[in-house]
């Protein structure tokens, strides 16, 4: 069973401040855009925002996106991604996973957001029951600003490599999106799993650092898009009662609210 994340979408209080923000610092294109929305993206569309001045903050109790995680295809992509980050804005953080380096930051609404690339595989390290073992270690980033060539966009091969959840609880997300939605624990801790359709590092992370308990009522997070190659199948796992068809597939809520759209890949 074949997947990935294919897109997500935030509600915003200023669309234009977010637009620029996303082209200007993060690099994606506009790909589309109205009064009320706008697309952005790489080849593909990878990001919704939707305007939602009227709708208040998300509350510090709420449920819903820890981040957005951008995957670039090489360590080029990624040093030019901290060039922009610190002439335009600032970096909160900056990771190596063993599996990939990431930078982590936060756009001009508090959404959390990750750009990284991954390791090859084979450098992957796996534990003894086939589990990846990811780690967080701190990133030198000099290397990473040697590599930059200056590029002002995200590059062709740009992809939502993973998206990452705050939820209430683990078991409750364990429940959801591993025995109904089918994806694979690749790593677990007390507080955190991270899932995968198979054997990627993770496609969808959940954790409970922050104590959330709230369903989200305010800006942020809007839905995650994923796209898979059994659609139906998953759907059959599914109370078809809590499902809302759509053209390409289906939209369900996890057990905190949070919009999960399935489309057929």
């Amino acid at each position: 069973m074949a997947g990935h994340v294919e897109r997500v979408a935030l509600r915003v209080a200023d669309l234009d401040r977010m637009v620029e923000f996303y082209a200007d610092v993060i690099g994606l294109e506009t790909l589309d855009r109205d009064a009320d929305r706008a697309v952005l993206g790489a080849d593909d569309p990878l990001l919704v925002l939707l305007a939602a001045p009227d709708r208040p903050p998300r509350g510090p109790d709420e449920t819903g996106l820890f981040h957005a995680a951008f995957r670039v295809p090489s360590r080029a992509a990624l040093g030019d991604a901290l060039t922009r980050i610190e002439e335009r804005w600032h970096l909160d953080g900056a990771s190596d996973h063993h599996v990939s380096e990431a930078l982590y930051l936060s756009d001009p609404e508090d959404n959390g957001i990750e750009v990284y690339r991954d390791r090859p595989r084979a450098a992957w390290p796996v534990n003894d029951d086939g589990t990846v073992a990811m780690d967080t270690l701190s990133l030198s980033l000099g290397p990473l600003r040697e590599a930059a060539t200056g590029a002002a966009r995200l590059p062709s091969g740009t992809d939502l490599g993973h998206v990452h959840l705050e939820v209430s609880s683990l078991s409750a997300a364990r429940s959801f999106y591993v025995e109904k939605m089918g994806l694979n624990v690749r790593q677990s801790m007390p507080s955190a799993l991270f899932l995968a359709f198979g054997d990627y590092h993770h496609h969808v992370g959940c954790n409970v650092w922050n104590g959330r308990t709230e369903p989200s009522a305010g800006r942020g997070l809007a839905w995650v898009e994923l796209a898979v190659d059994d659609a139906d199948e998953r759907r059959s796992r599914l109370d078809a009662s809590a499902l809302t068809e759509r053209a390409s597939g289906f939209a369900v809520d996890d057990p905190d609210g949070l919009t999960i759209r399935v489309r057929r890949a």
